[in-house]
C-alpha cells in the first residue's frame, strides 16, 4: 500500500496510516505537471530578469536589494543556512516526517517553483525514512515556521543531522552510504521549502490524532468510574442530548449507554439517587464539546495540509502569468485551530481529575475504602495519585494560554504582526501527555475500585477493557510505586492512538 500525494486530497486519517503502517509514498501525474509547469516560469523569470521577491531579490527588509543572476543560486544556500538557526530540544520523528510529507504536498500544488529535483529528494527522504534533526524553538509562525523548515532544507542539501536507523548522524554521511547526491539548491527552491507553515501543521496533526483517541479512551475509562460509583444511566437517555442539537454530545451518550450496557453496577435515578455529581452525568456535554472541537481543528489541519502557502505564489493559467507576493505562509488559521485544541484537551482532563477525586474521597465513593487504601492508615493508596493528577491539571491550565494572542515584530518591522503558531502547537502536545497520564491515573483508580465492588457485575464491553488493562496494571494489594503503573498505562494508550480506525 503506498500513499499518493497530489497537493489537493490529503488527510489526517491517511496520515495516521502512513505512520501506524510505515507506508512509502508517491506523486500523482497530475502533481508531476504541476510542478513542471510552475518551473517554468521561474526560469522565465530568470531569462527575463523581471525584479520578483525571493527569486530575484533579497528576503523580508532586504526584499529591494537586486541580486546578481550569477548568485541567484548562491541566495537560496545562503538563506537555508542563515534561517537554520532553531534551538531547544527536537521535533519527534514522527513530526519531522509528517513535516517532510506535508511541504512535499505543498509542492505538489505547482505554485511554488520547485523543481522536480527537490520533489523528487523530498519523496527519496521520506521513502528511506532519512528524518531531518529539527530543533522545536526559534519559529514565529510567520513567515511561516522558517528556523524548522530551515533545518529540514539543511538535510536535503547535506548539511544537517538525520536519524537514520535509529542513529543520529550527519546527512551528508547518509547520503553517501546511499550513493545519493545532496541537493543543489535552484533560484526560489530555498524559499519554497521554508516559506510555510508546516512545522507548526506537522505538529497539530500529531496533537489531533493523540487527542481525538484520548477522547474515546476516557470514555471507556469513565464508564468504570460511573460503576465503582453506581452512577444512574438515565442522564445519557437519548431524548435528554437530542433536544440540544449538538451531535458529538449525541454520541458520546450513545458510546456510554454502549459501554454500560448490561452492567449490574449502574442505577436508575430514584434507585439509588436522584442525580449524579456533574463529572458524571454530564459526561456527554463535557466531552462531546471537547469532541466538537476537535471536528473544527481537524477542518482546519486539512485545509492546511493542501493549500499553498509559499511567498511568492506562481499561477499560469489561461494564458496568463501572475507571480504575486502575498501572505499565506502566515499561520494564524492554524494558531487560532491549536490554541482552540488546547482547550477541549484540557477540559478532559479536567473532568476525568474530579471523577478520581470521587474514587477515592471516602466522602464522595460510597461504600469504597479510603482512597482505595488496603489498609487504611497504613497503607496510603491512591492518596497521591489524587495530587499527581491534580498537579498535570494545573499545569495545563498554565498552557492553555493561547500563544496566538501575542505576537512580537521581526525583519526591522516588516513582519510586524506573526502568530506563535508553533508555540501552541508545542505547547498543545504538552497538554496532551498531561491530560493522558491524568486519564492513566483514573484508570489506575477506577480498575481498583470496580475490583473492590465486583468484576463479575461489570458490563461486557467494560470487562474486556478490565481484563485487559489488568495485565499492564496489577491490583493494588500494597502500597508500591505507583508511578510505573501510571507510566505504563499512559503508554499502552499513545501506541493505541495510531490503531484507531
Amino acid at each position: 500500500m503506498t500513499l499518493i500525494l497530489d497537493g489537493e486530497a490529503l488527510t489526517i486519517k491517511e496520515i495516521k496510516t502512513f505512520l501506524s503502517q510505515d507506508l512509502q509514498i508517491d506523486i500523482s501525474e497530475d502533481a508531476i505537471e504541476r510542478v513542471t509547469k510552475s518551473r517554468q516560469v521561474v526560469e522565465r523569470i530568470i531569462q527575463n530578469k523581471e525584479t520578483i521577491y525571493g527569486i530575484t531579490t533579497g528576503f523580508g527588509l532586504f526584499s529591494d536589494v537586486l541580486i546578481d543572476p550569477g548568485q541567484y543560486n548562491e541566495l537560496q544556500v545562503n538563506l537555508i543556512r542563515s534561517h537554520a538557526c532553531g534551538i531547544g530540544k527536537p521535533f519527534s520523528e514522527e513530526v519531522a516526517l509528517v513535516m517532510m510529507v506535508l511541504r512535499l504536498n505543498t509542492l505538489l500544488k505547482g505554485h511554488s517553483g520547485a523543481t522536480l529535483e527537490l520533489v523528487e529528494q523530498l519523496k527519496f527522504f521520506i521513502n528511506e525514512r532519512i528524518i531531518p534533526v529539527i530543533p522545536q524553538q526559534g519559529s514565529l509562525g510567520a513567515s511561516g515556521d522558517l528556523a524548522p523548515l530551515s533545518h529540514l532544507a539543511l538535510a536535503l542539501i547535506g548539511e544537517g543531522d538525520v536519524y537514520y536507523n535509529n542513529e543520529q548522524v550527519d546527512s551528508r554521511y547518509v547520503l553517501n552510504e546511499l550513493g545519493r547526491e545532496p541537493l543543489k539548491l535552484q533560484a526560489k527552491e530555498g524559499l519554497a521549502l521554508i516559506n510555510g507553515t508546516q512545522a507548526m501543521t506537522a505538529q497539530g496533526v500529531i496533537n489531533f490524532i493523540e487527542a481525538e483517541d484520548l477522547g474515546y479512551q476516557v470514555e471507556w475509562i469513565a464508564s468504570l468510574t460511573h460503576q465503582a460509583l453506581n452512577g444512574i444511566t438515565d442522564a445519557y437517555n437519548h431524548n435528554v442530548h437530542k433536544v440540544r442539537n449538538i451531535k458529538e454530545q449525541v454520541d458520546v451518550a450513545a458510546r456510554m449507554l454502549n459501554w454500560l450496557e448490561d452492567s449490574q453496577l449502574t442505577t436508575r435515578q430514584a434507585e439509588l439517587r436522584v442525580q449524579d455529581a456533574y463529572s458524571l452525568r454530564c459526561i456527554p456535554q463535557i466531552h462531546g464539546a471537547s469532541f466538537q472541537v476537535f471536528n473544527y481543528v481537524r477542518e482546519k489541519l486539512e485545509f492546511e495540509m493542501n493549500a499553498a502557502n509559499d511567498n511568492p505564489l506562481i499561477f499560469d493559467e489561461d494564458d496568463e502569468t501572475l507571480v504575486i507576493s502575498g501572505g499565506n505562509f502566515h499561520g494564524q488559521p492554524v494558531a487560532l485551530a491549536l490554541d482552540h485544541l488546547k482547550l477541549g484537551v484540557s477540559e478532559l482532563a479536567n473532568v476525568a481529575e474530579r471523577r478520581l477525586e470521587r474514587l477515592i474521597n471516602p466522602q464522595l465513593n460510597g461504600d469504597l475504602p479510603a482512597f482505595l487504601s488496603p489498609e487504611p492508615g497504613l497503607q496510603s493508596g491512591a492518596m497521591i495519585m489524587q495530587y499527581a493528577a491534580a498537579s498535570l491539571v494545573s499545569e495545563n491550565k498554565t498552557l492553555a494560554h493561547p500563544a496566538s494572542v501575542d505576537s512580537i515584530p521581526s525583519s526591522a518591522n516588516q513582519e510586524d504582526h506573526v502568530s506563535m503558531g508553533t508555540i501552541a502547537s508545542r505547547h498543545g502536545y504538552q497538554m496532551i501527555e498531561n491530560t493522558r497520564r491524568v486519564i492513566a491515573i483514573e484508570c489506575v483508580i477506577a480498575l481498583q475500585a470496580v475490583e473492590l465492588k465486583g468484576v463479575d457485575k461489570l458490563s461486557p464491553k467494560t470487562r474486556e477493557k478490565y481484563e485487559e488493562y489488568r495485565k499492564i496494571v496489577p491490583s493494588i494489594n500494597q502500597d508500591r510505586q505507583f508511578h510505573k503503573d501510571i507510566e505504563a498505562v499512559a503508554q499502552y494508550l499513545k501506541d493505541d492512538a495510531y490503531h484507531r480506525a
